[in-house]
């Protein structure tokens, strides 16, 4: 399957024997899937799709040696197992290897992986509006698959809220050859042209979503901070803690303090793991519960039922 290139999100290298030498893994591992056409598993691509399938964790658990890991956070590797084992499918945690801060009390801190679609238009990237997308492609490429690159953000060299970066420099990484900077174009300009997916056109009640659009735009208050049809705001796109009713652990974890307003359009394809940053609220329906019951909507269950419709209409 390798030697085929038929692997999503991975490359491997062979010897001249046709031996495994090496695996390369590509930002769709994480941010790509396939449609199930053939068999579970086994189908079309479909770019820019949070897998939510992947455990990142089990799968670096694997390895017998993770002493490299072990030595950037400043652990024994039977911790780093611990923390790996935490995160579960679906999740990532790329603070861990900033800030050292695995768990949130006894909850892991990793987050879902994010969709990577739809993102022409809006401003800053991730859960916590860390930055753009392209500065997210730099961070990553950088510091959490350690290619060979150049990447300065000298916020990282705060020890005190990002101890771990602060001490392994990387703040200001250079390599004299760099292989990421002239790739980050071409990447940026592809992830601007995938577009989020309609919803399969009987995966919703049409009447229902039309009543819903008028409770988002009107009693919900949501296109307040959703304004249609980028479904974030335009600008800075940033709330805290305490504006969306929620605990600040993974907001404080970031330069900023605060959540980003995540764009809704092609809902329906992430709903595995749950909404919002960690997952906290199973299903739509919760999450409109919440936002009830913070801001004091009042809402009805059909403004509710509607409300939920027209999300999964995005």
């Amino acid at each position: 399957m390798l030697k085929l290139n038929s692997v999503v999100g991975i490359t491997g290298f062979f010897n001249n024997s046709g031996t495994l030498k090496s695996v390369g893994i590509q930002c769709a591992l994480c941010h790509s899937t396939v449609d199930n056409s053939f068999a579970p598993g086994i189908g079309h691509r479909l770019d820019g799709w949070a897998n939510r399938d992947l455990n990142v964790g089990a799968i670096v658990n694997l390895s017998p040696d993770i002493s490299s890991v072990a030595k950037v956070l400043g652990v024994d590797q039977n911790t780093v197992r611990t923390v790996l084992n935490s995160w579960g499918p679906g999740k990532f945690d790329a603070e861990l290897f900033m800030d050292g801060k695995a768990f949130n009390g006894s909850k892991s801190g990793a987050t879902l992986i994010p969709p990577a679609f739809g993102l022409a238009g809006f401003n800053l990237h991730t859960w916590t509006g860390w930055g753009s997308v392209t500065y997210w492609n730099a961070f990553v490429a950088n510091l959490e698959m350690h290619g060979q690159g150049t990447f300065f953000d000298p916020r990282l060299a705060d020890p005190v809220k990002f101890p771990v970066a602060a001490q392994n420099g990387f703040d200001n990484v250079r390599h004299e050859v760099d292989l990421i900077t002239p790739r980050l174009a071409e990447l940026h300009f592809y992830q601007l042209a995938i577009d989020a997916p309609r919803p399969p056109q009987n995966s919703f009640n049409h009447e229902a979503a039309r009543r819903g659009k008028e409770v988002f735009n009107g009693a919900a208050q949501c296109s307040s901070c959703h304004v249609p049809p980028l479904f974030t705001e335009p600008g800075w796109n940033m709330h805290t803690a305490q504006e969306i009713g929620i605990d600040d652990f993974q907001a404080r974890r970031s330069p900023d303090d605060r959540y980003r307003t995540s764009p809704l359009k092609g809902l329906w394809t992430h709903t595995k793991g749950g909404f919002y940053h960690d997952g906290r609220f199973a299903t739509l329906m919760e999450v409109v519960n919440h936002y009830d019951s913070f801001k004091g909507l009042h809402l009805t269950q059909q403004q509710k039922q509607d409300l939920v419709q027209y999300l999964e209409s995005l």
